[in-house]
């Protein structure tokens, strides 16, 4: 697969081959659904909790007498039907973890890799130098290269003065190609990758 690599103006730098291994394959939707499922499962926090009637304070004295008040038989003010009793069947702390193989794993990401290929949502940029910080200047490159919308943007190498241009842009997500995830790929409109990082993650997934 060839893509060509751009600079912040929008001008053509050179042509680079992808692998179609990485960016080219059938996506496989199944894969990809299973990894959803599985990477939204493992950060849910499972903290919930709630006190069960052995837990909360009170109790240890009958309310009342069990015959001859004219009340309902009643034998601690703990009970769930109770104001400040505990609470039946409540949650409680619990690990929602789930496992997806490596090899599934490494499927899911080429498939979405692949799939924004093929709606020709990636864009690779050759370094971007910024003597100083200026997101101006990165806005306006955005607009030059015409991308729009909710975008990854992806790099190897942290540049400080870049790191300032983009963090106050609310639409741009930021990620380290070692540490990029498929869920990442798919929840972007559009992908920008830093050539070096797109070059690391090829190299990864090969």
């Amino acid at each position: 697969m060839k893509i060509n690599v751009i600079d912040l103006k929008g001008e053509k730098l050179e042509e680079l081959n992808l692998s179609d291994k990485v960016f080219g394959i059938e996506p496989n939707k199944e894969i990809v659904k299973q990894y959803v499922r599985v990477y939204r499962s493992n950060q849910r926090q499972g903290t919930s909790s709630t006190k069960t009637r052995a837990e909360v304070s009170g109790g240890g004295k009958k309310p009342w007498a069990q015959k001859h008040t004219g009340r309902a038989r009643s034998g601690s003010n703990r009970s769930p039907i109770w104001v400040h009793g505990g609470v039946a069947f409540g949650p409680k702390p619990k690990s929602w973890r789930l496992d997806l193989p490596k090899s599934a794993n490494k499927l899911a990401m080429k498939s979405a890799l692949s799939q924004k290929a093929t709606e020709k949502k990636i864009t690779i940029l050759d370094k971007v130098n910024f003597k100083k910080p200026s997101t101006k200047e990165f806005v306006k490159g955005l607009e030059k290269i015409k991308i729009a919308g909710k975008i990854l943007f992806v790099w190897k190498d942290k540049d400080e003065n870049l790191v300032r241009s983009i963090r106050n842009i609310p639409r741009i997500v930021v990620a380290f190609s070692g540490s990029l995830s498929a869920y990442d790929v798919l929840d972007a409109k559009n992908i920008i990758f830093m050539k070096n990082a797109v070059l690391s993650v090829e190299e990864k997934l090969k």
